[in-house]
């Protein structure tokens, strides 16, 4: 059964409709790379799988018993949070919040999975240190084990490499794609087409009305070839 199922779905903000007609499916252990120009709706289809914004027609379903606060998030990043003061520690278990519901505190359990997943990430060296002192790579990577404390089945990602040198960016690239490896339902927006045909299984392409596809089928398509060969 499908992990999400997305039929006839229109996103927007009020009555502006920024993307029509959209549907897919996302199963256990898929790659689903969104990609599209800017303003083509790739985050507005994101919050709205999240369910922090209603959509304008058509409907999101979760399916296999998952729950919507069971799917872990990693938003872009503002300059706010880049600067956050809170230790590497605090913002890795943060990610267990929805686990704790109404407890004031975390508990032994949710503790080891915050620290099996900065392990997971490689960032546990720096697990007492203050966030807003790590690099950019570093930072998303502490973003990405904050992620997997909400979720071991299924990642939303938008734009996790945006702003990283070459180097963090392949980094981000392989630790995701071993989280994929090892059974992680990932769906990442990406604005790199090259990147994201080395590793997702499908394409979801963004514009008024988005087409998804295999990635091979997306690489053989008149469309696929056209962003290939401007990027």
């Amino acid at each position: 059964m499908a992990l999400i199922t997305v039929s006839g779905l229109s996103v927007g903000y009020d009555s502006n409709v920024i993307a029509n007609d959209i549907d897919f499916e996302v199963n256990k252990g898929d790659y689903l790379a969104v990609v599209g120009e800017n303003g083509s709706g790739k985050s507005t289809l994101m919050k709205t799988l999240l369910g922090l914004q209603h959509p304008l027609k058509g409907k999101v379903t979760l399916g296999d018993g998952l729950k919507k606060n069971e799917i872990g998030y990693l938003p872009q990043q503002t300059l706010v949070q880049k600067d956050f003061p809170a230790s590497v520690r605090e913002i890795v278990l943060s990610g267990c919040q929805s686990r704790a519901g109404l407890r004031p505190f975390y508990n032994a359990a949710e503790k080891k999975l915050a620290q099996e997943n900065m392990e997971r990430m490689n960032v546990e060296g720096f697990a007492g240190k203050c966030y807003r002192q790590l690099s950019g790579g570093q930072q998303q990577r502490v973003l990405l084990a904050r992620a997997l404390c909400a979720s071991r089945s299924l990642l939303l990602l938008d734009e996790p490499v945006s702003g990283l040198d070459p180097k963090a960016t392949a980094d981000m690239y392989d630790a995701i794609k071993r989280l994929n490896d090892e059974g992680v339902t990932i769906i990442m927006i990406s604005h790199d087409v090259s990147a994201a045909l080395r590793f997702a299984t499908h394409i979801l392409h963004m514009r008024n009305t988005p087409v998804f596809m295999t990635k091979d089928e997306y690489k053989n398509s008149d469309l696929g070839k056209c962003y290939l060969s401007v990027g």
